[in-house]
Order: structure tokens, then C-alpha cells, then sequence
């Protein structure tokens, strides 16, 4: 079968194709077809059922550098996964949406439809609860969502906590007081404002009191007037914990709660807080709740193959026990955690 898609300019080919024609390239090698551009059009071959969707898959990425997007690899498997799950025409969904800039200049932006959805119901709603795999971007637009908060004097202050986990024992026998004590467990936080802000306007900003970087103890007995609060790895916290932070909001706050509930970290006797907040807040007026998946991952293609490998595995090993999945001993004596 034989599909042809005309090209209105030849910028609009070169940029779907990619440096050595690279983005076609996987579009072949995961589709089964062929395609060559000739004449002012595309043309594919191939099996009738990989021609249609391959013929999607061209004209969703057509409408991507349509948008001014330059088409990368990762652009082209998520297109494929939309093709494949019938959702192609939901590209469009994608607009040039800018949160924030970097210091270095870069754009921050949604990259695929579920991270749309979270934006926006960042910008919306007062407390929004975003979960998902690692490299769905959960924690880096949300601290882009802060900065711009920020920048545009909708709030004063950026505050960014989590959980120090092993703040117990473990903790104590780090080396230096306790603000280095706690450090690596906030590194993440920092990485993501530096990029936002630079070293110098974070440095600048902090020693003014307008960001904060703090384990969630910190937080207790506070109220956070004019604030953009971000609790990361809150799959981490307990129930006190979590009903402790989330009344920490005053007035002229915004909240944003991230976290994957597949690398919890409590001792198995414990329930994380995050679970149970998503319950309790899930009918609450005020509060988003956005689910990422695999198909949300925008780091290297090996962190979504893997994310998939282990939920294959986990749902394996629930179904050939019954659903237990901490029905040996060495896994009842760990609290059957998963990390």
C-alpha cells in the first residue's frame, strides 16, 4: 500500500527528517515501513495497517514543526506510542507554551500530553498532586512553574522541601552540621533551580529569604503566606506528615505534591502519606490529581524501556503469588518494599 503526504515547504521535510535523516530512520525500524521524500511529497510503503499509521504518525510531527518544534528522537517515539494507542490527533494538544526560561536562555515546556495536563492544572488549581515514573519531568516543572510564579510576583517565596527518609540513625552518622547532614537528600531540588535561576540569582535570592530549600520537618508549626511550596518524593512521608504539610498553606499560596508511588521507601508497616492523600484530597475542591506514565518519560529511551520492564515484572510476580508480592521471608522481613 502506498500513502502520499504533500510538503508545502522543504524546511517542513528537513525537519522532519532530522540530521541524516535519522527521525525517518526509527520511523521505518518501528513501523515497517518505507519512506522517501520525492517531488514536494512524502511518500510511505507498506503494509496497509503500518501505511496508516505511519501516514499519522508523519502528519502528528508535520504538526509538531508546524508549532516551530525541532523534531528529536524522543518526539518520534512518543508520536509512535500516540499512533499506536489511536491518539494521534491529541498532538495538537501540544502548543508552544512556554513556562519559564532557564538561565541559560533555554525554553521549559511540556513535552508530551500528560505533561500539558499537569502544567495546567499546576497554573489552575491551589494543591496539585502529580505522580509518576521517574523522567516524567514531575519535579523540574513544577520548580519551572515556581520560578515563574516567582518572577512574575504572584508569590514571594519559592519554597522546595522533601523527606529525608533515613533521617534517623543513618543521618546522624554523616559527616557536618545539619544543613550538610541533609543536603544530598534536597540535591535534586537545587539542580533543578540552578538551572532555572543560576548559581548567582539562587545564591542572591536565597540569602534574601525569598527561596527555601529544607527537609519537611522544617515545615512543622508554619504558615506559608504568599508561597509556591513544593514537596518532592512525598511518596516518602506519612500520613502525619503529609496532613501536616498540606495545612502549612496560607493565603496567596499554591502547592504542588510530587512523587512515584512504585519507590516507596517506608518501613513496610508504615502506609505513605502520598497514597492516602490521593484518596482522601481526590473529590476536594481546589486539589488536581495528574497520573504520568511511561509514556510521559522525556529522558533517555532506556529509562522508559526499564520503567516498563519492572512494571511487567511486578505484575508478573503479583498474578504467580496470588497478588503478594511479599509472600517470601526475606521480603516480609524488608515490609515488601520496591525500590
Amino acid at each position: 500500500m502506498e500513502q502520499r503526504i504533500g510538503i508545502e515547504r522543504m524546511e517542513e521535510a528537513i525537519d522532519l527528517f532530522g540530521s541524516f535523516d535519522e527521525n525517518i530512520r526509527l520511523l521505518e525500524t518501528e513501523l515497517g515501513v518505507s519512506i522517501v521524500n520525492r517531488g514536494g511529497e512524502i511518500i510511505l510503503t507498506g503494509e496497509p495497517e503500518n501505511t496508516v499509521l505511519a501516514q499519522k504518525a508523519v502528519q502528528a510531527l508535520l504538526t509538531l514543526t508546524g508549532k516551530g518544534e525541532t523534531i528529536t528522537e524522543q518526539h518520534v517515539r512518543y508520536v509512535i506510542g500516540l499512533v499506536r494507542s489511536g491518539q494521534a490527533e491529541r498532538i495538537g494538544e501540544l502548543t508552544q507554551d512556554v513556562i519559564c526560561i532557564t538561565s541559560k536562555g533555554r525554553p521549559v515546556k511540556p513535552k508530551t500530553i500528560g505533561q500539558k495536563q499537569y502544567v495546567d492544572a499546576i497554573l489552575k488549581q491551589n494543591v496539585t498532586i502529580g505522580v509518576g515514573p521517574a523522567g516524567t519531568g514531575k519535579t523540574y516543572l513544577a520548580v519551572a512553574a515556581a520560578v515563574a510564579a516567582f518572577r512574575d510576583k504572584q508569590v514571594n517565596r519559592i519554597i522546595l522541601t522533601r523527606p529525608a527518609v533515613e533521617a534517623g540513625e543513618r543521618l546522624g552518622f554523616l559527616p557536618g552540621d545539619l544543613q550538610s547532614k541533609v543536603d544530598p537528600y534536597l540535591r535534586p531540588l537545587y539542580d533543578a533551580l540552578f538551572d532555572m535561576l543560576g548559581a548567582e540569582t539562587y545564591q542572591k535570592y536565597l540569602e534574601r529569604g525569598n527561596i527555601e530549600v529544607a527537609p519537611l520537618a522544617y515545615m512543622r508549626g508554619r504558615t506559608l503566606d504568599d508561597s509556591f511550596i513544593i514537596l518532592d518524593e512525598a511518596q516518602n512521608t506519612s500520613r502525619e506528615q503529609m496532613k501536616m504539610f498540606l495545612t502549612r498553606m496560607g493565603f496567596g499560596s499554591k502547592a504542588v505534591i510530587t512523587g512515584d508511588v512504585t519507590q516507596i521507601d517506608l518501613p513496610g508497616d508504615k502506609p505513605s502519606g502520598l497514597k492516602e492523600a490521593m484518596k482522601v484530597l481526590k473529590d476536594v475542591e481546589g486539589v488536581a490529581i495528574c497520573e504520568l506514565t511511561g509514556q510521559d518519560v522525556v529522558r533517555h529511551v532506556m529509562v522508559q524501556r526499564i520503567i516498563e520492564a519492572y512494571a511487567k515484572y511486578e505484575e508478573g510476580k503479583g498474578s504467580g503469588h496470588g497478588g503478594d508480592k511479599a509472600s517470601n521471608p526475606a521480603d516480609r522481613r524488608s515490609g515488601g518494599r520496591r525500590r
